[in-house]
């Protein structure tokens, strides 16, 4: 009887440990807990999921963060906004008080979910091996290639690194853009951080040639805290209707900030970037 007790608490013991261990370890993927604030659902995909936005802070100017644009194949930018939430969630005074900082961690999850085969919270372990289904996670149900869908010399056709995508047949004409457009007339942002993979570098947005003086500042900025190398423009091939481009069209600044890998966030790169974007924002009050 002594015996079975001593190894019923060695396990128990065993177990305990584990557990403090995994809590300390700093996450790479989201971390599988509720969410406390109340997510804002921003519209619907082709399918019928939602496309959710995450609001921290109360302050009077708006920056958002948009992860998940090319669904299931960069499903790393969805893993990354979904631990900044977790951070945000755990570190509210983080967010100046004269911000309101919005989160929208799947832009694309109908092309997510052909990847992962979840809504939401997910684990490295769900993700497809498969090349093929990788790839065909990037589009949206109607396999539109949504970062070509936004009104910025927008083309029926456009292309992904040497290959020919359909960009919709007009702008906007997918739910996924028109939702994220909506939104972003809706809160009108200071600025707007798209989160891509996997070229490693942060690119400012233009529309025919023009970029926004801020949005050279926000690219110098984030680049200087997360060592990525910054870039005026993404030139390994020819883009039209993108996401980053209507909104220097309309005057609000954005970046892409692209990730090294499909496979890692990076995490402590981006956040000195972001904390590096609320130092900058909160201090212009």
């Amino acid at each position: 009887m002594r015996i079975a007790i001593i190894v019923v608490t060695l396990i128990a013991v065993g177990a305990i440990t584990s557990f403090v261990l995994r809590e300390k370890t700093p996450a790479l993927e989201p971390i599988e807990k509720p969410i406390d604030s109340n997510p804002q659902i921003i519209g619907t995909t082709i399918e019928g999921r939602n496309i959710e936005s995450y609001s921290y802070g109360k302050g009077e100017k708006n920056l958002l963060f948009v992860g998940g644009v090319h669904g299931g194949y960069e499903w790393n930018t969805v893993t990354l906004a979904y631990n900044f939430i977790d951070y945000l969630e755990d570190n509210p005074e983080v967010v100046p008080g004269n911000l309101t900082v919005a989160v929208i961690p799947s832009a694309n999850p109908d092309g997510f979910y052909r990847v992962v085969k979840k809504e939401g919270r997910f684990s490295t372990s769900d993700v497809s091996k498969d090349k093929q289904i990788l790839a065909s996670g990037r589009f949206n149900a109607h396999e539109v290639d949504l970062n070509r869908n936004f009104d910025c010399e927008w083309q029926p056709k456009s292309t992904w690194q040497s290959k020919t995508v359909s960009a919709g047949t007009a702008p906007f004409s997918e739910p996924e853009a028109k939702a994220l457009k909506n939104y972003i007339l809706e809160i009108k942002p200071e600025a707007v951080i798209f989160w891509h993979s996997k070229s490693g570098f942060v690119y400012a947005s233009h529309c025919d040639g023009q970029t926004l003086p801020e949005t050279t500042t926000l690219v110098n900025t984030y680049s200087r805290a997360s060592g990525y190398p910054a870039s005026k423009t993404f030139d390994s091939y020819d883009v039209t209707g993108d996401a980053e481009g209507w909104l220097a069209k309309i005057g609000i600044p954005a970046i892409t900030v692209e990730l090294t890998t499909h496979e890692t966030i990076e995490w402590e790169k981006n956040l000195a970037g972001v904390k590096a974007l609320f130092e900058y924002y909160g201090d212009k009050r």
